[in-house]
C-alpha cells in the first residue's frame, strides 16, 4: 500500500556536487523521488506509534516504537533497510501485564527513545516497566539476542506520596556513551521528584546519580550531548530568577556530577519555552529548539554559545491559523520538539504540529538564522481513522546519510500508527537547477546571480567521469532524444 511521493519534471533542487540526470528521467520516464513513505507500522511485530529518531548501520535503520508488539502492546525495536523494503522485527518487549500491574515487567516498557549502537550491541531506555514499573536501561544485540537490563530504577518511597526516590524514574530520552559508561536523564523521581542525571557502565555496573533536579530546571525530557568531561543538556521546565513560571532551562555537568549549572533559563517569550529535545554542538555553539514560546507561541529554533553566552533566535515559527476543518495551520510548522542535526551550515529539523495541513512539517535553516525552508508538510488525514499517504506528528529528529534524510512521524500512514519515511536533503541558499519542456527540447538553468558556483556536464556516471566545466552558462538546452546527459553544480 506504500507510495511515493513524486516532483514535477520542471523542477529538481539540488546541492552543490549532487547531480542532474536530465536524460535518466526525461527519455526513461523515471522521476526523482522526493518525499518516500518508507514504511507504514501495523501494530504487530514492527510496532506502533515511533516517537525516536533512527540510527544507521550499513544500509539498515534501526529504531524503537512506542507501542505495539506482544500482549498489552509493550514496544519494539526494528529494522528497515533504506529502501524500505524489508521490515524485521529485532526485539519485541514482554508482556507488561494488565491493571493494576500494567507496566510492570522485568525488559521494560514503552522504548520512547532513540537507541546508539557500539560495535554489535544496541543500548537504550525504556520510559516504564522494570521490575518497579519505573523504567530500565538495557543492552541487547543488533539481532535482538542477549538481552540484559543494565539499570532498573528503584519504587518510590513512601506511596502513595511523591515520587521520591534514589534513581530516578521514567527515562524518555536515549543514552549517550563515554569509553564504558552510559550517560543519561529520568524526567521523574530523585530526591526531589523532578528527574535525575545518571551514569552506569556497560556491564550494567556502577550506576550513579549524578544530579538530582529542582525546581530551578526539571523534568528534562531529552537526552544529554558529551563535549570533553562536560555534558550539555535540556530541562522541560524551570522557574526562571525566582519567578512562578515554568519555561525551562540549559544546563551543563560535568561526568563526575560536579559542577552542575542552569546556564540559560528561558523566559516564556521571544526566546522561546519548554525545550523537549536535546541540544547538538558546533564548535562553541549549541544550537537546540524550544516547543513552545517565541512571538507566536509555537516554538523557537535557538543557538547559544556554550559558556551560556549569545543567545540568539533564529527562527520563530509563525502564528497559527484555523482552515475550513478547524486544523490549525500555517507555513513553517508548530511545536518543534526534536533534535535537530546539521549538515555544513544547514540545520535539519521536524515541527510536530503546523505546516499546511496541522500534521507537521520537515525543515531546514541555515546557522544564521536565514533561509528557512520547509522541506516537507505532512499531509491531511481521515479525521475517522487518522490515516494518510506520508504520516503525521514527527517528534523525532532526522539522520542524513548521503544526500537523504530519514525520519519517522508518530502517526498517520496508511494504519494510523506512525511510519518510516525518507526524503532528499534540500540544503537552504543553495541555487536551484530548474528543467522546463520546451517542443522537443529541455532547457536546464541555474540563477545568474548565485556566486562561487559551476555548471558541469558530463556523458556518463562510470568511476572514471570527467566533469566538463561549462563556464559562464546559465542556460542549456538538450534535445529530450538526443544523448543523454548529466549535469552538477559544483562549489
Amino acid at each position: 500500500m506504500e507510495s511515493a511521493v513524486k516532483i514535477p519534471i520542471k523542477k529538481l533542487i539540488l546541492r552543490p556536487a549532487l547531480i542532474s540526470i536530465l536524460g535518466l528521467f526525461l527519455t526513461d520516464g523515471l522521476p526523482a523521488q522526493t518525499f518516500t513513505n518508507l514504511h507504514s507500522f501495523t501494530g504487530g511485530s514492527d510496532g506502533a506509534y515511533p516517537a525516536a529518531g533512527l540510527i544507521f548501520s550499513g544500509n539498515v535503520l534501526y529504531g524503537t516504537a512506542d507501542s505495539g508488539g506482544g500482549p498489552n502492546y509493550p514496544g519494539t525495536i526494528f529494522a528497515i533497510t533504506t529502501n524500505g523494503s524489508a521490515v524485521t522485527p529485532v526485539l519485541e518487549f514482554t508482556d507488561p501485564g494488565s491493571y493494576p500491574d500494567y507496566k510492570t515487567n522485568v525488559d521494560g516498557v514503552n522504548p520512547f527513545a532513540a537507541l546508539i549502537l557500539s560495535g554489535s550491541t544496541f543500548y537504550g531506555t525504556a520510559k516504564n516497566g522494570g521490575t518497579d514499573g519505573n523504567g530500565t536501561v538495557f543492552a541487547v544485540g543488533t539481532n535482538g539476542g542477549n538481552f540484559t537490563v543494565l539499570h532498573t530504577f528503584s519504587q518510590f518511597t513512601n506511596q502513595p506520596g511523591p515520587l521520591i526516590n534514589g534513581d530516578g524514574a521514567y527515562p524518555f530520552a536515549g543514552l549517550v556513551l563515554s569509553s564504558n559508561i552510559l550517560y543519561g536523564t529520568a524526567s521523574q523521581g530523585g530526591s526531589n521528584t523532578v528527574g535525575t542525571v545518571f551514569s552506569v557502565t556497560t556491564g550494567g555496573t556502577g550506576f550513579k546519580d549524578l544530579h538530582d533536579f529542582d525546581n530551578t530546571g526539571y523534568t528534562p525530557m531529552a537526552g544529554l550531548i558529551l563535549s570533553g568531561s562536560t555534558l550539555y543538556g535540556t530541562t522541560s521546565t524551570g522557574l526562571t530568577g525566582g519567578g512562578t513560571q515554568e519555561f525551562g532551562a540549559l544546563f551543563a555537568i560535568n561526568i563526575s556530577g560536579n559542577g552542575f549549572t542552569n546556564f540559560y533559563s528561558f523566559t516564556g517569550g521571544s526566546d522561546g519555552a519548554n525545550p523537549t529535545a536535546g541540544l547538538l554542538l558546533s564548535g562553541s555553539t549549541l544550537y537546540g529548539t524550544a516547543s513552545a514560546g517565541g512571538s507566536a507561541g509555537n516554538g523557537t529554533v535557538f543557538s547559544i554559545n556554550s559558556n551560556g553566552t549569545g543567545f540568539k533566535v533564529l527562527h520563530t515559527f509563525s502564528v497559527l491559523g484555523t482552515d475550513t476543518n478547524g486544523v490549525a495551520t500555517n507555513s513553517d510548522g508548530a511545536t518543534p520538539v526534536g533534535n535537530l542535526i546539521l549538515s555544513g551550515n544547514t540545520l535539519f529539523g521536524t515541527a510536530e504540529f503546523g505546516g499546511a495541513n496541522g500534521m507537521g512539517t520537515v525543515f531546514a535553516l541555515t546557522t544564521d538564522g536565514t533561509n528557512f525552508t520547509t522541506l516537507h508538510t505532512f499531509t491531511a488525514w481521515d479525521t475517522n481513522t487518522f490515516t494518510n499517504s506520508d504520516g503525521a506528528n514527527p517528534v523525532a529528529g532526522l539522520i542524513l546519510s548521503g544526500n537523504t534524510l530519514y525520519g519517522t512521524a508518530e502517526n498517520g500512514g496508511w494504519y494510523g500508527i506512525g511510519t518510516v519515511f525518507s526524503l532528499p536533503a534540500v540544503f537552504p541558499g543553495v541555487p536551484q537547477l530548474t528543467i522546463i519542456r520546451s517542443g522537443t527540447n529541455v532547457i536546464l538553468t541555474w540563477p545568474t546571480n548565485a556566486t562561487g558556483f559551476t555548471l558541469q556536464s558530463t556523458t556518463n556516471l562510470v568511476p572514471t567521469t570527467v566533469w566538463s566545466n561549462l563556464s559562464g552558462q546559465f542556460s542549456v538546452t538538450n534535445p529530450i532524444s538526443g544523448a543523454r546527459k548529466f549535469y552538477r553544480l559544483l562549489q
